[in-house]
C-alpha cells in the first residue's frame, strides 16, 4: 500500500507544468493537464486505499484457546468452525465471531425449601466450556453469551429440585451424593445446550436461622440428658456405697454383740487396743494432760477390769 502511494505521487509530480524558459505555454492547457493529474492521483489514492483496506481485513488471528465462526450476507451462518492460527475471510461480505472454548466458572446462591419445607441457601460452582463443534448451532441460537441465558436458570431449577427430594438434616449427612445428584440432573440438560460442564460443587449450605436455633437447643438438650444420665448414674453407685456401708457397719456391730457375748474378754482385747492409740497419740503430743486414767482407757492395773466385767455379767443376766 505504501509502494502504490508512493508511485501515485511520483506520477503526480511528473505531470505539474515546470516553471523557467519552457513556461510559456498557454495557460488554459496548463490548467487542463493539472486537473488530469490531480484526477489521477485521487484515483491511486483510493484505489490504494481500498486495497488496503481488503488486504487488512481479509485475514484474522483466531488466539489459543479460541475458535471462530464465520457470517456470510449472502449465504449466512457457514458450517465451519475455524481453529487457532491465522484465517480469511472475504472483507465487507464475511466477519467471523470468535469463542472462548476454556473452562471457566459459573457461581450462583439461591434460596429452596428441603423436604421437611425447611428453607435452606445453597451456592452451586460449575466449571463449564462451549462444545467446539457445535459453535455454529450455539451462535445461532444462543449468541455469544450462551452461559448467562442458560446456566443461571438450569442451576436454579436443578438445584430446588433436588434440594427438595432430602431433608434438611440429610442435606449436611449426605452432602456428596446431593452434589452428585446436581450434577448428573444439570450435565444431562446442558448438554441440551451443547455446553460441558466438567465439574459441579456445592460451595455453600447454610439454613435458616430459626432452624439454626432449633438445631442447637436440641444438641444442648441431648447434652443435658446426657449429663442427667450420668449424675442419676453417680447417685445410684453412691446409693451402692453407703447401703454397702451400713449393712457392713450393721454386720460388724453384730458379729461384735456376739462375740462379747461368748467371750468378755474380747472388750478387753478391744480396750487394750484402744488404750495403746490413746497412749500413742499422747505421748506424740506435747501437751500435758491432768485427767482421770479412767477417763482416757489407760488404767489398765487397777480394778478397771473387774468393774467391766461386773457390767457386762449384769447385762448378760439381764439379755437371759
Amino acid at each position: 500500500m505504501a509502494q502504490q502511494l508512493k508511485e501515485a505521487m511520483q506520477r503526480l509530480a511528473k505531470s505539474m507544468p515546470k516553471g523557467g524558459a519552457g513556461g510559456g505555454m498557454p495557460s488554459g492547457g496548463g490548467g487542463g493537464g493539472a486537473a488530469k493529474a490531480a484526477a489521477s492521483a485521487t484515483g491511486a489514492l483510493i484505489g490504494a486505499a481500498a486495497l488496503g483496506y481488503g488486504a487488512y481485513n481479509s485475514v484474522y488471528t483466531v488466539q489459543g484457546g479460541h475458535r471462530a465462526v464465520v457470517f456470510n450476507r449472502v449465504t449466512g451462518m457457514k458450517g465451519q468452525v475455524y481453529g487457532e492460527g491465522l484465517n480469511f475471510n472475504i472483507p465487507w461480505f464475511e466477519w467471523p465471531y470468535v469463542y472462548d472454548i476454556r473452562t471457566r466458572p459459573c457461581n450462583l446462591q439461591t434460596l429452596t425449601g428441603s423436604k421437611d419445607l425447611q428453607m435452606v441457601t445453597i451456592g452451586v460452582r460449575v466449571l463449564h466450556k462451549p462444545k467446539p463443534s457445535d459453535l455454529v448451532w450455539i451462535y445461532e441460537h444462543l449468541g455469544m453469551n450462551y452461559d448467562e441465558r442458560i446456566l443461571p436458570s438450569l442451576m436454579n431449577e436443578v438445584a430446588k429440585a433436588v434440594v427438595a427430594r432430602y431433608n434438611a438434616n440429610e442435606l449436611l449427612t449426605k452432602r456428596a451424593q446431593v452434589s452428585a445428584d446436581i450434577s448428573r440432573e444439570l450435565s444431562a440438560r446442558a448438554a441440551g445446550f451443547h455446553v460441558i460442564l466438567e465439574d459441579v460443587a456445592i460451595t455453600h449450605l447454610s439454613f435458616s436461622p430459626e432452624y439454626a436455633r432449633a438445631v442447637e437447643g436440641k444438641q444442648v438438650a441431648q447434652q443435658e440428658a446426657e449429663r442427667a444420665k450420668y449424675v442419676v448414674i453417680g447417685a445410684l453407685q453412691e446409693k451402692e456405697t453407703i447401703i454397702t456401708k451400713a449393712r457392713g457397719e450393721a454386720e460388724s456391730a453384730e458379729l461384735i454383740g456376739t462375740a462379747v457375748k461368748r467371750n468378755p474378754g474380747f472388750m478387753k482385747l478391744r480396750r487394750i487396743d484402744a488404750a495403746r492409740d490413746i497412749a500413742d497419740i499422747v505421748s506424740k503430743s506435747g501437751n500435758k494432760i491432768y485427767l482421770n486414767a479412767d477417763s482416757l482407757l489407760l488404767n489398765l492395773l487397777g480394778d478397771a477390769d473387774s468393774k467391766f466385767e461386773q457390767g457386762v455379767t449384769k447385762k448378760k443376766s439381764g439379755w437371759r
